[in-house]
């Protein structure tokens, strides 16, 4: 099996760089599933359901989100109504809408998605490690042995932390939330696949897809300022991952950077 994942996709430049990079990609690649991290797909920032539907429509068979899911008032009726293939992280307190795992069938193929949300400094959660295991364990008890974790989080230790805990469980963890590529992706030893973080999908000339003078003047001054999303020539940076049919092992993971 072969997956493709895509880093956070911010606002319209990159959804619409998406739109025309990723189905020629996904062709080249010959990707069985592909998933993109879209919790700040919408302009501005945060997922709506119109933002959904572009990157569905554009080649993405399920969107993985984050901390910013609810920045919209919209989200929480995508999430809650379940009919687009949209999870938010599960370890979110039970009241949240929507669900933070998904399984994806195409072709005699299964592919089980989850999302997480660490801890380290972010916003309160449930224990990602706990939350894991028992995903993990329910998978297992559905036979769904391919599995894709998107682990959304700050810190890079938490992230690589997490990477040994389902190291074997799961085919791959891949890192999102902090918008820069990291250069480590990696077979861990007992077959999943692993990226820190697998980058952005945006403009490249921006301080993590806002207007390099707008996060500057939030980092220089400490006064509020309105994150303004700038135009110009984009990047889409993810991963694709390769699985042994039989066992659901990782057998190689590649990033990538198209402009």
């Amino acid at each position: 099996m072969r997956i493709l994942f895509l880093g956070d996709v911010v606002s319209e430049p990159g959804c619409e760089f998406v739109r025309r990079k990723l189905p020629g990609f996904k062709k080249l690649q010959q990707i069985d599933f592909c998933i993109v991290n879209g919790e700040n797909s919408a302009k501005g920032n945060g997922i709506t359901p119109q933002s959904a539907e572009h990157l569905l429509a554009s080649g993405a068979d399920l969107l993985t989100t984050g901390n910013h899911v609810f920045k919209r008032p919209e989200a929480e009726r995508l999430l809650d109504e379940g009919v687009l293939p949209v999870i938010r992280p599960a370890n979110f307190h039970r009241s949240a809408p929507g669900k933070g795992v998904w399984v994806l069938e195409k072709r005699g193929l299964r592919l089980g998605v989850a999302n997480l949300i660490g801890r380290v400094n972010m916003d309160q959660a449930d224990d990602p490690f706990d939350c894991a295991d028992r995903i993990l364990k329910d998978f297992a008890d559905q036979g769904v042995r391919h599995i894709l974790i998107d682990f959304h989080a700050e810190a890079t230790s938490e992230k690589r932390a997490m990477g040994f805990w389902v190291n074997g469980r799961a085919s791959a963890l891949v890192g999102t939330h902090t918008h820069v590529q990291t250069a480590d992706a990696q077979l861990l030893s007992g077959g999943t696949a692993y990226i820190t973080d697998a980058g952005m999908t945006g403009v490249i000339d921006s301080v993590l897809g806002v207007s390099i003078e707008s996060a500057t003047y939030k980092m220089r001054t400490g006064l509020p300022v309105r994150f303004e999303h700038p135009e110009g020539d984009c990047s889409m940076q993810g991963a694709v991952i390769e699985t042994n049919p039989a066992t659901g092992r990782a057998t190689s993971i590649e990033s990538f950077c198209i402009e």
